[in-house]
Formats: C-alpha cells, sequence, structure tokens
C-alpha cells in the first residue's frame, strides 16, 4: 500500500444492512457466470481487489452497483489507486467499519507487515485483498482479513469464486460462492 489512498464513504442503510460485492484477479476474463452471480445478491456497492486487466471486462459489474477498485500488479498506472480506503458510515455519521482495500496484503493466511501496518496507519478494521487466487477468512493481530479468491482465469486447482460481505449491527459475515456451481464455497476439510 504505497500511494495515498482514495476514500469513499458508504452509508449504512436504515434497515441496517450494507451488502458488498467483492471480486479480485479478472484478469480480463472474469467467468461467464461472476456478473450474474454478484447481481443476484444485489449488493450495495462491488469492491475489486486488483489485477483488473482489460478494464471493460468491469463493465457488467459497473451496471449492478458502484464499483471502488484498486490496481494490482498486472494492471497499468491508470487502473486506479495501491489502495482504497472504504468508510461504513452510520445514520448518526459515525463510521462503524474501515476497510482497507488492495491488491497484494498476505503471505499464506497472515498479514504481510507493510500491509499490516499500512492498514493500521489507515484506522482499519478489515483488510480486502486478491492476488493469491485464494479464497481466505482469517484474522491476523487484530485485523480482519477477507480475499473473495479470484473470478478470473482459473490458476492450478483453485476454485473461481467471488465474496460477499454483509454488514449490520450484529456484526460482519463473510462469504464465497463458486462461479462454476453457483454454491456456497467451503474449503475442503
Amino acid at each position: 500500500m504505497t500511494r495515498t489512498p482514495g476514500t469513499h464513504d458508504v452509508a449504512l442503510p436504515a434497515g441496517g444492512r450494507l451488502k458488498l460485492g467483492v471480486i479480485a484477479d479478472t484478469h480480463g476474463r472474469p467467468h461467464p457466470d461472476a456478473a450474474r452471480l454478484v447481481a443476484a445478491e444485489a449488493p450495495d456497492l462491488l469492491l475489486h481487489a486488483g489485477d483488473i486487466g482489460d478494464a471493460s471486462c468491469l463493465s457488467p459489474f459497473e451496471a449492478i452497483a458502484p464499483l471502488v477498485r484498486v490496481r494490482g500488479n498486472i494492471d497499468e498506472d491508470d487502473a486506479g489507486p495501491d489502495t482504497a480506503v472504504v468508510r461504513v458510515v452510520s445514520e448518526r455519521g459515525e463510521t462503524s467499519l474501515v476497510i482497507a482495500l488492495t491488491h497484494i496484503a498476505v503471505y499464506g493466511s497472515r498479514l504481510r507487515h507493510d500491509a499490516h501496518r499500512d492498514a493500521l496507519h489507515l484506522g482499519a478494521d478489515l483488510v480486502v485483498c486478491g492476488h493469491s487466487h485464494v479464497p481466505l477468512v482469517a484474522r491476523d493481530r487484530g485485523l480482519a482479513i477477507f480475499n473473495p479468491g479470484s473470478c478470473g482465469p482459473r490458476r492450478f486447482a483453485l476454485p473461481i469464486t467471488v465474496g460477499f460481505i454483509e454488514i449490520s449491527a450484529d456484526g460482519v459475515a463473510f462469504r464465497h460462492v463458486d462461479c462454476t456451481t453457483g454454491e456456497r464455497w467451503r474449503p475442503a476439510a
């Protein structure tokens, strides 16, 4: 997380529930069902955690909800900032959750030192990242971590997934959906 991040405030709706669709690593070729699966969830906001590739692949997602994106290591400089901050704001104007959106942030299931330092500096509660193509929900040194996995071309034997984050007064819930089956994705036991 190197450049000055863009900051996006999103209001927690009156019903007290906010749904974020999260994608990453499209590499210019998202799975043919990815946008349909995301649209079916009716998210309030979409996050793209980098490695966009050809930006025209984002059009179907931008038609679903506003999209906040960051640049990945394969992207050109004009693809977006290295980091974006999404602040979830309550009806009373209080920030209830701060999300640091970036591309490279984890080593395995732990935050890299630089990503942890930068997330703390930004006041983040949650780091959303991409890069590894591995769907992940984890916690490290007081910060939640979410990687939606990749919805682009298959890499090795990894699943092709999109993710969802649901924010409410009860807390934050994370979920992955397998693009090939349309079902909830869970790691193999």
